[in-house]
């Protein structure tokens, strides 16, 4: 039997136990995945100090995200199609976040529900957000939000148009897969993925299927999104989101400061520094690289979080060091789950959590909220 101790472990095992197009939707980049390798390669360029002969009695990673306590400054980001890395995916890992004590992020594009994911936990999750051309149907996804007691909304600021991934082309990717005799071929390698997809009801967008006019099956389903991501989203359009949700915003998909400062402006409770893992801008800076800046510029006046590239239990606390008062994961946790299920979600996080407290202990730390760029050796990292 294989001993799980890093995350590589759990994306070997998901490699081997997902079917190849939802594997590769979620381990890939847009054109060249310059990005998407640059968002992890720029952590490890950044060195740390080690400390000697300090008392290392009594350590806490905890922290709050926008209010909310959390054990470590992770929450799990919003992934589409997770329901398909394993039956009933968005269930199994937003309960495995609740029992670990983080939040969780359910996308708009999820395969299991709003109410799905309410009825079978406990604590306020958070919701993220497309938007639409069909400004009906956002409304009503907010109004689901609330009435599911989510805690704050997230809003995707960078999907207005799709950036091209040349394996989901080349796999012909689709929610369930198309019968084709290649998708056949790869299904019958996956016998276990095979009957938990048997043993579920849920195999589609369950905030979509059921909830839009005209859409209720898989054809209808494909040609209804892909004409909704609106192109015209705008900052008017973050005005009226905020006053319709009414509580916890956070904007996701910031890179530049200019776009920091009018997030600030919007009233927003958060912003995440984000590339969209690499999946929309290739060439664009990493999200490790871009974060000093932007700290600089309004870590004052705005809670400043990032994702992409989180691998580690150290990159999180790089992250930290450079001013993020938060972090997000979402390809860890999705190894995690393709890999070994609920189970293989909260090892994921597991290992996170102990790879940081052991780091932030080396660098002569026993409270994360004493830790800041000094941990870090200088020249090795980016400067605002």
């Amino acid at each position: 039997m294989t001993v799980i101790t890093t995350i590589e472990d759990l994306r070997v095992l998901a490699e081997k136990r997902v079917p190849r197009m939802f594997y590769d939707y979620a381990d890939s980049g847009s054109w060249t995945e310059g990005t998407y390798r640059a968002n992890s390669a720029d952590f490890q360029k950044i060195k740390l100090r080690q400390r000697v002969a300090v008392n290392m009695e009594n350590r806490s990673t905890a922290t709050r995200m926008i209010g909310v306590d959390t054990k470590m400054p992770v929450a799990l980001a919003p992934v589409g199609s997770v329901g398909m890395h394993h039956a009933d995916g968005e269930i199994h890992v937003a309960r495995a976040a609740e029992k670990f004590g983080i939040p969780f992020t359910l996308s708009t594009m999820s395969i299991c529900s709003i109410e799905d994911v309410a009825e079978h936990t406990k604590a306020p999750f958070w919701f993220q957000l497309y938007v639409m051309r069909d400004r009906q149907f956002v409304e009503r996804l907010i109004d689901r939000a609330k009435a599911a007691r989510c805690s704050a909304l997230v809003l995707t600021l960078d999907l207005q148009i799709l950036g091209q991934r040349h394996k989901d082309l080349k796999n012909g990717l689709s929610v369930p897969p198309k019968p084709t005799l290649r998708n056949w071929i790869n299904l019958a390698t996956k016998p276990n993925w095979c009957l938990g997809m048997l043993g579920t009801k849920r195999r589609q967008f369950g905030n979509i299927v059921g909830h839009v006019k005209g859409v209720a099956d898989m054809s209808s389903l494909t040609e209804w999104t892909s004409q909704q991501f609106d192109p015209r989203l705008n900052w008017g359009d973050v005005e009226w989101i905020k006053k319709r949700w009414g509580g916890k915003l956070i904007l996701k998909g910031i890179q530049d400061v200019e776009d920091a400062r009018l997030a600030v402006a919007s009233g927003a409770d958060a912003l995440i520094v984000s590339n969209h893992g690499g999946r929309q801008l290739d060439g664009a800076q990493s999200s490790i690289e871009a974060l000093p800046a932007i700290v600089g510029a309004v870590g004052s006046q705005i809670e400043v979080h990032m994702d992409g590239g989180i691998r580690s239990g150290q990159d999180v606390l790089k992250a930290w060091a450079l001013g993020a008062r938060g972090t997000y994961i979402g390809r860890a946790f999705l190894y995690g789950l393709g890999a070994l299920g609920e189970a293989g979600v909260t090892k994921a996080l597991e290992i996170i959590h102990k790879e940081l407290d052991l780091t932030m202990a080396f660098c002569g730390h026993t409270d994360i909220h004493m830790v800041d760029q000094r941990i870090l050796l200088p020249g090795t990292f980016p400067v605002a």
